[in-house]
């Protein structure tokens, strides 16, 4: 069963409106409003036995606040579920949560913790809670609006692929292993835009998802999508970027005329479906548009 099926499964069962159909990565309760999102990274999927705890513990946070940022939420606290194993890896775990919520001037609620089984694989779960959120949903864009992404694509892609042993620049590492949430980005551009997520499984991927929960079809210009000179130098390989996750970006739809610094890259038209194309040359879909799980 993929992703996408399970998640058809449980809109069966009965929802409570907050969930918005299950067609966003947060939940809405009238109080505040409170946005409230959760995110879970697995040992061997979500980040590598290798990578530095206290690197991990800023990752698990840095994908809730994400959520919280493309709702422009201001964070209020998290709920840590954690499994107890190795001592040092849960001190030093302890150091880089530390860091994230002083960076984010984020407050620990509570949680629960747990004993991981020799061996096991460690299993991160946060609970984020947002307010005063403007809280555009995912499926609010609208025939004609454009498509516009936040800072740059593919450096976490590529980032991943420096910590699995390939040689290239700590920056592009570094964004795989501490992504930074577009809090103040979110904030402004909440209240404008007719729809907002952040990048999380891939450029293409998500904003297809964009595209489904609207109604509508959207068009991406591989050209237009933004890369960082550290990536343009270790690869510039733009359908990979598009197809990375990690990026933790926000995508965005707005009118054309739509004042911002972030870079239009495509358009939403009527109909269904993903049209690329490079420069108006047209292109073909690549084999995958992006992270999802499945069994």
């Amino acid at each position: 069963m993929t992703e996408a099926e399970f998640i058809a499964a449980l809109r069966r069962l009965p929802l409570h409106p907050a969930a918005r159909g299950l067609n966003d990565d947060t939940a809405l309760l009238d109080a505040g409003p409170l946005v409230v999102t959760t995110d879970t990274l697995v040992e061997g999927v979500h980040f590598l036995p290798t990578d530095p705890p206290q690197d991990v513990a800023w990752k698990l946070v840095a994908t809730n606040l994400s959520d919280l940022a493309a709702k422009g939420a201001v964070p209020e606290g998290i709920l840590l579920n954690y499994p107890l194993g190795d001592d040092a890896w849960d001190r030093t775990f302890l150091e880089g949560l530390a860091d994230i919520l002083t960076a984010h001037d984020t407050r620990l609620i509570g949680g629960d913790t747990v004993t991981l089984p020799p061996g096991a694989p460690r299993i991160l779960t946060v609970t984020a809670f947002g307010s005063d959120a403007a809280a555009p949903a995912r499926a609010g864009a609208k025939p004609g609006d454009a498509l516009y992404v936040t800072g740059k694509i593919g450096d976490a892609g590529a980032g991943l692929a420096i910590a699995l042993g390939k040689s290239g620049p700590a920056e592009l590492l570094a964004a795989y292993r501490r992504p930074q949430p577009r809090l103040a980005d979110g904030r402004r551009l909440a209240r404008q835009v007719h729809a907002m997520m952040d990048v999380s499984d891939g450029l293409l991927i998500d904003a297809t998802r964009m595209a489904h929960a609207s109604g509508l079809a959207v068009a991406i210009d591989l050209a237009a999508v933004p890369l960082s000179d550290a990536y343009r130098a270790y690869s510039g390989d733009r359908v990979a970027a598009a197809t990375a996750g990690d990026d933790y970006q926000l995508l965005f739809a707005a009118p054309e005329d739509f004042a911002t610094d972030a870079t239009r890259i495509g358009a939403f038209l009527t109909g269904s479906g993903l049209v690329l194309h490079d420069a108006g040359t047209p292109v073909p879909l690549p084999p995958s548009l992006g992270y999802e799980h499945r069994a």
